[in-house]
């Protein structure tokens, strides 16, 4: 059984967490994003299928792809961030399958047929793991904003072109910058977004 993580630690993934709209002029180093992948990547998937693909946008090159895409709002923020990563998730995942849920041998036939059949297990699966990254980040002392606000076409035309990945959401990582955080917004009740049955 695992023992409930102490205060510090929920304050940092969850309660003080924010998310950022600046960030400080401090880079994120390559062996950064390698150590939050091999953090993320733990998070559970169904079947194991783990869709999702990340797109680590630092170069300038990169971000001159990137920044066509962008809605005018989140232009400058993004990027003036260090890292944004495309949060894609791919509509063949099922073909690495065999190796990721090898107990059961004919598990990739579940997910066989038209791409479009796989959509929502892709989307909802790689979904889950966008999120392990924001913690995984959050965990690992790095700060996220994560948003819409671009043309998906646009960034998988960009960044996907001849496969079958599609852009899901975006997320940009850095060291926050206290100034662009805007006021604490509110969230639900218990009562108003949940029920014990």
């Amino acid at each position: 059984m695992s023992e409930v993580l102490n205060d510090t630690a929920l304050d940092q993934l969850f309660r003080s967490a924010r998310t950022q709209n600046a960030f400080l002029d401090q880079p994120v180093e390559d062996a950064q994003l390698h150590a939050l992948y091999e953090l993320l990547k733990w998070g559970p998937t169904a079947a194991n299928t783990t869709p999702a693909r990340f797109v680590f946008v630092k170069s300038a090159e990169a971000k001159a792809k990137l920044g066509p895409t962008l809605d005018q709002g989140n232009y400058k923020k993004t990027l003036a961030a260090p890292v944004t990563v495309i949060v894609g998730f791919d509509e063949d995942f099922h073909e690495k399958t065999p190796f990721l849920f090898p107990h059961v041998p004919d598990a990739k036939g579940w997910f066989d047929g038209p791409r479009e059949n796989r959509h929502v297990a892709a989307f909802r699966n790689g979904s889950l793991q966008g999120a392990y990254l924001i913690l995984a980040a959050r965990a690992l002392g790095l700060d996220a904003g994560p948003m819409s606000g671009f043309d998906n076409a646009k960034v998988d035309e960009a960044f996907f072109a001849g496969t079958a990945i599609k852009s899901n959401f975006l997320v940009n990582l850095g060291y926050g910058d206290p100034a662009g955080v805007f006021p604490r917004l509110p969230r639900l009740s218990f009562d108003e977004a949940a029920r014990i049955e």
